[in-house]
């Protein structure tokens, strides 16, 4: 599934939750939606969970 489409799909999430639960679905919508996001990328192994404490200046090395 190409990245077009899964963003088409988490806008629909989204928007679906905003209209049909107010900002605290939409809200709520978003952040499970970045959850899992990263849950995704740690099983896939494109990411490390050191990634994401890590500052820019230790990446560039």
């Amino acid at each position: 599934m190409s990245m077009a489409v899964v963003g088409l799909i988490a806008g629909m999430a989204l928007g679906f939750a905003g209209y049909f639960g107010g900002f605290g679905a939409f809200l709520l919508v978003a952040a499970l939606g970045a959850v899992g996001f990263v849950v995704g990328r740690l099983l896939e192994s494109d990411m490390d969970l050191g990634d994401l404490f890590r500052s820019r200046d230790d990446r560039r090395r």
